[in-house]
Formats: C-alpha cells, structure tokens, sequence
C-alpha cells in the first residue's frame, strides 16, 4: 500500500457522521530501513549461493548474531517483530550442521528438531524449509513434519532417515519421547531444538512445555548428545529469563532488530454509542457476539467469573454501544469496498465467524442495490478462519489469503502465530488481544513491504479494559510489552511429567535437579504413594497405563469434542472438552462457516456432541452456578483497616445448570432450560481481598448494598489484571461473597483458571496495589450511571449480571485503594 494511503483510509473510515467520535487516538509508527551483517563463515556455500539467487545477498545482524551464538553452541533467544526473518536465524545453523558431511565426509552427522506451538505453523515452515534445502541441494536435509497427521508407513521412515524433523510439543510428549528407542540414531545426533513463537508458552501450557523440554534434554544426554536450544518469539520483555526458564538452562538474548520495516498507522477506535439508557447492557441488534455478545467462546481452560449468590433478576437493558465485532464486520465491508486486503482477528470462533458474515452481508446488500457485480465478487472473497476448522479447511484458506484470492480473513488468534502470510494492507483487531506483545503480533501481520505503510486498528469492545486502553494510549503505546508468565515448578504440572521421565528412563540420583528444587520431594511422595518405586540405583515407573496418559499439556480438560451431523455422519470440527459444556451443550446454537446449527444431543462419556442444520432466531447463553473453598493460604499480607490480602490454593467447583435463549435482533429472553451435566472441580491457585465486615459498614457499604458492590469490584479487578500479567480475562475467574464460610467476612476472589495455577493470580498479588489503583480509576472514569460492560458488567458472568452496583464496587474499590500499604506509608 502506497505511503499515506493508510492516513487517507483512516479518515475515510472515520468520515460518517455515526463514526466522527470512534477515532480517539492515532499513532504512527515510522518505517526503518535494514541493517545487514554478514553470512558466518561456516555458512554451508551452497545456502549461501541459493540465497543468493534469491535476492539474499546478506542477513540482517540479528540474523547473523543469532545464528553465531547457536553455532558456538550457546542456547539463544531471538526475540524481534514480527516477519523480522527469524528463521534464518535458526536454519542458517542447522541446515549447514546437517550439510557439513557432503562437504567434508569427517564432519559429525546431525540433525534438528523443530517445534512450533501449533500443527498449521509446522505444516507452513515445512514448505519454507523444504524449499530452502532443495534449493540449495542439501542432500542429507531429509525435512518432514511428525504429528498425528502423519501416516503411519511416513513415520517409520522419518524415524530412521529424518534429519529435520518439525512436530509440536504434544507429540513430542506422547509419541517421541515415550518411544525414544526408535529414535536412537537421531537423538544420538541431535545437534539443534528449534523453539519456534515461544512467547505462546505461557500460563499452565507454558509449564508444560517447560517440563517435556526438560524431558527431551535428560533423554538427549541418555544418547550422549547435548543438543543447542534456539529460541524464536515476539518481542517480549526480559526474554533471556523466560526463555531460560523454558528450557531450564541459560539462553542468551539477541533484540536488535535490523529487519527493514514499514510504516504503519495505528488507530485507537471505541465504536459509538445507540443510545444511553440507565448506563446498562447493549442490545446489538445485528446479533453480533464473541465475549461481548451471544455465544462468547472461552478458551478451553477458561473458568468463568461467578458470585456465590444465585438469584437471578432480568435485566430491560437498552443498546450502549456497537458492539465491536459488528463495528469489525462493517469496517471490513468498507475496506474491502476499497479492494484492501484485510486480516481481523476477533476473540473468539463465533466472533471470527460474525464478522466475516456480516461484511459479507453488507457488501451483498449493496452490490444487489447497486448491480454492482465487482462488489457481488468481492463479497464472495471474504471469510473466516478459527480452529476447530478441519486441516485441509484451514490449509484452503491460507493458500487463497497468500495467492490474493481471498481480500478478507477474519480469524481468531490461530493466525497470530508466524504462518507466512504477506502482502495485507490491514489488520482489524477487535477486541483487546490479553497483551501488548499479542497486540504487536498481530499489528505486524501488515505493512512488511518498506515500500508502503499499512493500518492497523484496535477496535474496543464493550469491555473495562478495552475502554480504559483507547482512552489511555500511553498505556498501548508508552509501555513496554509484557514478560511471559509460566511456573515451572507447579507441583500440578511437575507430578506426571516426573512419572513420564521415569518411565521413558529410570530417573538416578541427581538426574532429577534438571526439573528444579520441588522435583525430589515430589519423587519421595510419588514413591510414597506406590506410584514410583524408589531403588538404590534412582526411581522406576511401576504402573501398569500410561504415564504419558496423566499429562494434558494444554488444559483442556481431556479429549476434544467431536461435532458431528446426525443425518450425514460429517465431521463438521471439534471443539475443546473444557469448552463443551458452554458451547455445545443440549440446544446450544453452534455456527461454523457462516451456518448455524442446533446441539441435539451431548455425549460427555464418548465425548461427541450431534448436530443438524437450522437457522434459529434465537442464541442460547449457558447459566452456571459455582463455589470456591481455601485449600491453604501461602501468603497473608495485613493492609491497613483489617483488610487482608492473600495467596494461597482454592477449590473452585462450577457446573452449567441451564441456558438462556434470547432473541437474536433484540437479545429479549424467551425460555430458559434446564441441563443436567455434572460439576467441574478445578484446583488452582487464587489471590483473595479479605474487608471486615464492620469496615464496610463503616464506609456505607452496609447489608443489604454489599452482595452486589463485591460482585461489581469482583468484575472490574478481574477485567484490569491484564495490565499487570500476561493474561486475559478469559484467562482468569472470580468468586465474591458477602460472608465466606472460611473467611468469614466479605471476600473477593480472582483465580487462575488453570489446574495449579498459571502465575496470574500471583502477578496480581505480587503488585495489588497497582492492580486496585488501576480498577479504581477505570470504574471512575467510566461515564455510566449504574454500571456498563465498559466498566463493571461481565460478558461472561455465570450469574447474568446480577447483584450488581457500580456505586458500590467504587467504595469497595476506595475502601482497598485507601487501606492498601502504599497508601499506610503515605500516612
């Protein structure tokens, strides 16, 4: 796109008398040239002349450094922007090690190991790869993918003749590392482990993944080789620490980025108001959703923010704002109009799948008024993409976005990731991403031609946080992007991954300090238990399953969730175990491409939900109930008035009970329904407020006001914690209570919403402080009267909303503010 091209869209975008106010901020974010170094030595000549050949006639210095660290064998983490060309970093190293022996027939054999945190990312680098080594005639470069798509007859082969193989970290864990025996010749040459987009290993995932790795290592050294760990990711904050602890070693950091780049305008957008009334709950009656709207779709370890109180009132709720993936689809329709290629990443799969309908519908409309057949075809060029799409769906899509086939993609996170996508002009994103390095990631999927600019635009939702950011910049644009947030040393992640060590190869004495100073107490409990046996010669696994079987590295819950039609037996997608009873429960509305479709019936035990095909005029809203209990109490802080801030380990138990069905135009609840599924028993890890009783009294906040003031402050503590941690509020859950039957007193909770904790809830009680002065202002600053989804109302409260006081979560929230140690010191 031809420089100022983006400043012009802009303000064409903005230019309609509905939209005049949505711009709030506009940054611009300068183009910058390349700066080279130089091919090492080593360089294996023939990459170098098909490089070459190529138009690469030097690599940028990040490039270069990075790939010189790695070949004096030091573990490093190259951690630049997007299409900053980070994989020839790391296949400058590894496809010259693999080549050496064809020069020089003295030379050691090896071979690389490549993960990427998703099975569409391999699949892509495979092509990438593939066509670098055959280009450059690397022989010995036997490059494959090795995942639960590939053919059985295609994996003996890899195992045996591979030199670069790409998998991610789940087979890794269930069918690598269990059978290493069969990979003896590769192991014993494994020179390299490629990390690819490492800033995804976050949260519980993050732990997970830090335990095979550290797994893959000890059976490394079994075979003799000790092999150099490169690292790709985002820019991140203090990267060097994050990825050391991934791979439980030291890894040094390479930030200077020399990649040339070009310009990019950046706008802050908050959709417009439909009209204020009581300062409540947008009816949108485009029925457009995602987490603000109807269907929101969690991730699969997503627990969500509910109050122990049950009652639930309806509210008459009248629009606010637009909701932001109906703003999306209709700024899509208009760039597209304009024949810009345009990538949207909405939160969810429904939200992904509205906005790509609804510029599809807008655009059709149009055309048809018009006789317009150009823009008739170029509505037909727009889609979705998100997972739970089938392989060669997705692969379909990404071919059409690269060859231009496709104008418009909207998508989920899954393209977040570095698929090679090139060429976009412009990137919506709508709805806040979880943080700013998610933000940059996806921001940097346009404008990576130094020939033009591109646009990126932040479209909020109704959301506290999304509100408080575009009212904010300096908070999108004049902070530093956050640090990954994993633990290691979760007792919850540790257990079966030292079970799995153990049964790969008999852990010996010493052995188990690669998995850090917990792992020797957790080995005498498990041989306590009979789990493990403790011999002299170190501890054996002596079950008879799996104990690969006991680990779920992504927290979601078990076995994915087949969709399928009743009447033709298609497998229409999955969806993840943990999201299923939200999603696909009995009578839930399931969209996929477009077309919607009615749950007939759930099968939890063979974990297959039926569907046929209908276009309701209704969208269902799952209802839930939940409870929380202290397990124990790590950490009590006393802050000033009685208040107590706390960290320690909780018990959450929910269950879905019934669901709503609202009127899809004007969300008005027509039935609710019962369900009969059974409760969920999360144990993780949680920060708590603890207020007594008669200070609340004290400052007003008296019986009758206090349920639904703690539920308020409850919301807006849980929407402002991503500030603070690598999360987002989906990420997270809450409970809140008027009298807790462990506290005894008025509690609020915010928990991780993963099994052990994911370091969230920790962050937030490691800086609570900040964390509460944030929420304080952003509940003040909000304009509403009695509490909006901009401030205190949850898109996935399990309650609907109710009790509720926005006046009442302000005095909550100063009566914390005031008590809390930085305000004792100022006293």
């Amino acid at each position: 796109m031809r420089r100022g091209r983006a400043d012009e869209l802009l303000r064409d975008l903005s230019a309609p008398l509905q939209r005049r106010t949505c711009l709030t901020h506009v940054e611009h974010v300068p183009a910058r040239p390349g700066r080279t170094g130089e091919f090492p030595e080593w360089t294996d000549p023939r990459l170098r002349e098909h490089l070459a050949s190529r138009g690469i006639t030097a690599p940028w210095i990040h490039q270069e450094q990075a790939a010189q660290l790695a070949h004096e064998g030091r573990h490093v983490v190259l951690s630049t922007a997007t299409a900053s060309g980070k994989s020839l970093a790391y296949l400058l190293p590894s496809l010259s090690a693999i080549g050496a022996r064809e020069l020089d027939r003295s030379a050691p054999r090896a071979t690389a190991l490549y993960l990427a945190p998703t099975k569409a990312l391999a699949a892509d680098q495979l092509t990438n790869i593939t066509a670098l080594a055959d280009g450059a005639e690397l022989r010995d470069a036997r490059v494959a993918v090795y995942d639960g798509d590939t053919p059985t007859e295609q994996r003996r082969w890899i195992r045996r003749h591979g030199t670069f193989v790409l998998t991610n970290p789940d087979m890794l864990h269930f069918g690598i590392l269990p059978g290493h025996e069969q990979w003896a010749s590769f192991f014993r040459a494994l020179k390299y482990v490629i990390v690819d987009e490492c800033h995804s290993y976050r949260g519980v995932f993050g732990s997970h993944v830090a335990m095979v790795l550290r797994r893959l290592r000890r059976v490394a050294a079994a075979y003799r080789s000790d092999p150099t760990f490169i690292l790709a990711s985002a820019t991140t904050a203090n990267p060097e620490l994050s990825a050391s602890r991934l791979i439980g070693g030291d890894a040094v950091a390479v930030t200077e980025d020399g990649s040339p780049r070009g310009g990019v305008t950046f706008g802050l957008w908050e959709p417009g108001t439909k009209s204020v009334v009581d300062g409540r709950r947008p009816t949108d009656p485009s029925g457009a959703g995602g987490p603000d709207g109807p269907g929101g779709e969690a991730p699969a370890h997503q627990r969500t923010e509910r109050s122990e109180h049950t009652e639930h009132t309806e509210r008459s709720e009248e629009p606010l704002r637009r909701s932001a993936t109906s703003e999306a689809g209709a700024l899509l329709a208009d760039l597209v109009r304009r024949d810009v290629q345009t990538l949207v990443f909405a939160r969810s799969r429904r939200g992904a799948e509205l906005v790509s309908t609804g510029a599809q519908r807008l655009l059709g409309q149009e055309a048809e008024q018009a006789m317009d057949g150009e823009l008739a075809r170029r509505a037909g060029r727009i889609a979705a993409y998100r997972g739970g799409y089938l392989a060669e769906e997705r692969r379909s899509l990404e071919d059409a976005l690269r060859s231009g086939e496709l104008r418009a993609l909207a998508s989920t996170n899954a393209l977040e990731l570095g698929i090679d996508i090139s060429g976009l002009d412009a990137v919506l994103i709508a709805g806040w991403p979880g943080t700013r390095a998610s933000l940059w990631q996806q921001a940097g999927r346009a404008g990576r031609s130094q020939e033009g600019d591109a646009l990126a635009l932040f479209v909020a939702r109704e959301d506290p946080l999304d509100t408080y950011l575009v009212h904010h910049p300096d908070s999108v644009f004049g902070m530093e992007v956050e640090a990954a947030v994993f633990d290691p040393q979760n007792p919850y992640v540790m257990t079966p991954h030292l079970c799995a060590a153990a049964a790969e190869l008999p852990l010996r004495e010493g052995e188990e300090e690669i998995f850090g100073p917990a792992a020797r107490e957790l080995l005498d409990t498990l041989a306590a238990r009979g789990v493990l046996r403790r011999r002299p010669t170190g501890w054996y696994w002596t079950m008879t399953e799996s104990a690969h079987d006991l680990t779920d590295l992504r927290g979601s819950g078990g076995e994915p969730v087949r969709i399928v039609e009743a009447s033709s037996g298609a497998l229409l997608g999955t969806v993840d175990a943990g999201s299923a009873h939200t999603q696909v429960h009995d009578g839930a509305v399931y969209m996929h491409q477009g077309r919607n479709f009615v749950v007939d019936h759930l099968d939890v035990e063979r974990a297959v939900a039926l569907v046929h095909r209908e276009d309701p005029l209704h969208s269902t809203h799952p209802q839930s109930t939940s409870t929380i209990r202290i397990r124990s109490t790590d950490r009590e802080e006393e802050w000033g008035r009685g208040v107590m801030l706390c960290f320690g380990t909780v018990d959450v138990t929910d269950q879905v009970t019934g669901y709503q069905v609202r009127d899809v135009y004007t969300q008005a609840v027509l039935g609710q329904h019962p369900l009969d599924l059974p409760p969920r028993t999360l144990t993780t890890r949680a920060v708590w407020f603890v207020l007594p009783q008669e200070t609340t009294e004290a400052d007003g906040i008296v019986d009758e006001l206090l349920p639904g003031a703690l539920h308020a402050a409850e919301h807006a503590a849980i929407s402002m914690l991503p500030l603070l941690a690598t999360c987002d509020r989906w990420d997270i859950g809450g409970v809140s209570t008027a009298h807790h039957e462990d506290t005894g007193q008025p509690t609020i909770f915010v928990y991780d919403g993963a099994p052990g904790g994911a370091g969230f809830a920790e962050r937030g009680a490691e800086d609570a402080a900040a964390w509460v002065r944030a929420t304080e202002d952003m509940v003040r600053e909000c304009a509403c009267e009695a509490g909006c989804p901009a401030c205190v109302v949850s898109p996935k409260c399990g309650n609907g909303n109710e009790p509720l006081s926005k006046a009442g979560a302000l005095a909550v929230l100063e009566l914390l503010d005031g008590a809390g140690p930085a305000r004792a010191r100022e006293r």
